[in-house]
């Protein structure tokens, strides 16, 4: 259960042109990254929404950039899945 949960987040996608594209923990650690960052930049902005948009780009890139390559090395020499049921059908 626990491997198969694994191999689902970790394994790349591959869309209708066969391109392999982020896993599903890459885009999870996105919206987590964003929703906690922004979440703790609003007091540090004290509500200037130019300045917390700024902190959020700032902070956000720097932790992503690590995530995703710790990533891409946690998801090597996986098996690519399809990026939805329907990729492939019209061949």
């Amino acid at each position: 259960m626990f491997v198969s949960l694994v191999d689902f987040l970790l394994a790349p996608r591959k869309d209708h042109r066969g391109w392999n594209t982020p896993n599903e923990a890459s885009r999870i650690l996105l919206l987590m990254v964003l929703i906690s960052v922004s979440y703790w930049a609003w007091p540090l902005s004290n509500g200037m929404i130019y300045m917390w948009l700024t902190i959020i780009l700032l902070v956000s890139t720097a932790i992503l950039s690590v995530g995703w390559l710790i990533l891409s090395f946690a998801s090597q020499n996986r098996e690519s899945r399809k990026l939805t049921p329907s990729v492939g059908k019209n061949k």
